[in-house]
């Protein structure tokens, strides 16, 4: 697979206490989350990810689906 393959898939996923952000519940407000990245809610946002990890209390995590890795964005 080439690199800018790779590239593409990358996106940022938000992680609290070792879990990560999922979505709401349906018909709820209250936040799902899960153990796995690859559940994530997942976006290319830079700024919308900001804005929900601000709300959340979450960090902000690079994942790449394909190869199933996960690196800390720096703030």
């Amino acid at each position: 697979m080439k690199r800018d393959e790779l590239r593409r898939q990358t996106c940022i996923i938000i992680r609290k206490d070792g879990e990560y952000l999922v979505g709401t519940v349906l018909y709820s407000r209250d936040l799902r989350w899960s153990h796995s990245a690859f559940d994530a809610w997942r976006t290319r946002d830079r700024e919308a990810a900001r804005r929900v990890a601000r709300i959340t209390g979450g960090v902000l995590v690079l994942f790449n689906p394909i190869i199933g890795k996960t690196r800390d964005m720096e703030r």
